[in-house]
């Protein structure tokens, strides 16, 4: 008798608990509806915005070819191109737009979305005097990019390097894909 009572007792939680996880699946799959357009046109506009940063004029999306796995997106405009590249920091993907003149130097980066050390690697995309100092020492630089620790010319982030790496990772990817263009 007892061990009949003990399978229902079971039965009865299990069931709860599939409705319960039903309800909230449901739930979830509303709001991610509802909140999913919304976080698109914020994207979009982010890097749009990325995009008129580091090349005036802005641009138009072009066909492109990449052998490193890094680049997401390229933009045409007069000046130059805009380039959209995903290398991986310390704690994730650092998102980030850089742009190239058509001499193949760099025009300017931004960084569109991070998800690094706060106060540390997150300072790459800080408007902040250190986090601007940072992005700006990038403008002009063509050839390979890499920090000081390297035998670069990149000051890396105190406390950041692998962060700094990634981004010089994601400008060589951008001078290498806009040198392909032609």
């Amino acid at each position: 008798m007892k061990t009949e009572s003990t399978v229902k007792y079971v039965l009865r939680l299990t069931v709860t608990l599939l409705l319960i996880t039903a309800v909230v699946a449901v739930i979830l799959a509303g709001v991610n509806s509802v909140t999913a357009p919304r976080i698109a046109d914020l994207n979009a506009r982010k890097t749009q915005e990325a995009v008129e940063a580091v090349l005036p004029g802005g641009g138009v999306e072009v066909a492109f070819t990449d052998s490193t796995g890094l680049v997401a997106t390229v933009y045409q405009g007069e000046a130059g191109y805009a380039v959209k590249v995903n290398p991986s920091g310390f704690n994730g993907t650092v998102s980030m737009m850089v742009g190239v003149d058509n001499n193949g130097s760099v025009l300017g980066i931004s960084i569109i979305s991070q998800t690094e050390t706060a106060g540390l690697g997150a300072v790459s995309a800080a408007d902040t005097s250190a986090g601007e100092a940072f992005r700006g020492q990038f403008a002009g630089m063509s050839g390979s990019v890499s920090v000081s620790k390297d035998g670069g010319q990149v000051d890396a982030i105190t406390g950041a390097t692998i962060t700094s790496r990634a981004v010089c990772t994601g400008v060589n990817a951008a001078l290498a894909c806009v040198a392909n263009m032609g």
